[in-house]
């Protein structure tokens, strides 16, 4: 049966559309139209109360949440549970994220989100594997014992997803620009992070193929007077996507606001790099052996090293509004049009345009998730809308 979201204001490509009603025909989005439309009439309609309809977000790295943490149990039940936690604060398409672990942990975290999109969970858009072909001195959180370096003899299996989009994380100077461009080949998505390397080796990366930055600024060689390093070519290359962790804490608010006049805002994307703390109210949690406490908002380490964040998209979304000045329909935009682009995703989610998925978040005006659809499902029970 056809549904109609009324009475609320829509964001379209365009700009923010009121006085019309959103069309859904199953999983998709059939049409933006007037509130007059005859089909708003025979349809299920669901009432807006006037709040606004957003895409729903889309993020690239999620750790965990709900007080799961996907290294640890890298299984479909847990993926389930840290996509339910992300959902609740407008996160309609995920990347369960698997940081650097020995490769059999890997290989079932592949497995794992094999087994979510063959069971068809909708919000499950592939796999992150952040790591182990890291450098050990922007290692940060990550484990030691787990770094190595990267050949061709380990392509096949970090190609082994089919149906789902794979973002591997590494360090440009721990493998050669021939296995990039073999991975970019064999249809990945890769990226820069936790890497030392330099302006020169990163370029070679770009030029083979690599495609964007994780978390910029973070773990990685500065931009200095006579080095660029990682964070002066993620600024210099127009081409590419910059992650963005905006916390308070992993960037000054300052640092991103000049990243911000370097390219293109649709060339960075809202990433939580979100850990179990997300949805649970637990205080701490255990990774990989290590204590991380949750104090106000920061994971940290017993050496205060950051680990992840307790951060959830809507809260990046409004920190993108607070501290970069950002406009509103801008930092939306951040956290699912150009997410989903990044992807390869751009013509599937990430908009509200006719043929789209229907995978929605609902806004109130403190930028608070009222409510979400995936494929057209809204919530299991969203309670009513504030009056």
């Amino acid at each position: 049966m056809r549904t109609a979201l009324v009475n609320g204001r829509i964001l379209t490509p365009t700009g923010i559309v009121a006085d019309h009603s959103l069309l859904l025909a199953g999983a998709r989005i059939e049409a933006i139209v007037t509130a007059d439309d005859p089909r708003c009439r025979d349809a299920r309609q669901q009432d807006l109360g006037g709040l606004l309809l957003a895409p729903g977000f889309v993020d690239i790295q999620v750790n965990g949440g709900g007080g799961v943490l996907f290294n640890d149990d890298p299984g479909i039940e847990a993926i389930r549970a840290i996509g339910t936690a992300h959902r609740r604060f407008g996160t309609t398409g995920f990347l369960p994220t698997v940081i650097s672990d020995d490769l059999d942990t890997i290989g079932r975290a592949i497995g794992a989100v094999q087994a979510a999109l063959d069971a068809g969970l909708p919000n499950v858009l592939g796999i992150h594997v952040e790591g182990p072909f890291l450098n050990r001195a922007r290692r940060g959180v990550h484990d030691p014992q787990h770094l190595r370096a990267l050949d061709s003899s380990l392509v096949p299996a970090l190609r082994a997803l089919r149906g789902g989009r794979t973002l591997l994380t590494l360090a440009p100077e721990m493998t050669t620009p021939a296995v990039v461009a073999e991975l970019v080949a064999a249809g990945l998505i890769v990226a820069a992070g936790h890497s030392n390397a330099s302006y020169a080796e990163v370029k070679a990366a770009i030029d083979q193929g690599l495609r964007g930055f994780t978390h910029l600024f973070n773990a990685m060689s500065p931009l200095t007077p006579r080095e660029p390093g990682v964070v002066g070519a993620a600024l210099h290359d127009q081409s590419t996507w910059c992650g963005i962790i905006v916390d308070g804490h992993h960037v000054d608010p300052v640092t991103l606001q000049i990243a911000l006049r370097c390219k293109r805002h649709d060339r960075f994307l809202l990433v939580t790099d979100a850990m179990p703390a997300v949805g649970s109210p637990e205080a701490s949690f255990v990774l990989q052996g290590r204590t991380i406490r949750v104090v106000d908002g920061v994971c940290r380490d017993e050496h205060g090293t950051l680990a992840g964040t307790a951060l959830d998209m809507a809260t990046a979304v409004r920190n993108a509004v607070r501290l970069l000045g950002l406009e509103l329909v801008e930092a939306v935009r951040m956290a699912s049009e150009y997410p989903a682009d990044f992807l390869g995703l751009g013509d599937e989610i990430g908009r509200i345009a006719p043929g789209y998925r229907a995978n929605l978040a609902l806004l109130d005006e403190a930028v608070v998730v009222r409510r979400t659809w995936v494929d057209g499902h809204a919530d299991p029970d969203p309670g009513p809308l504030p009056q």
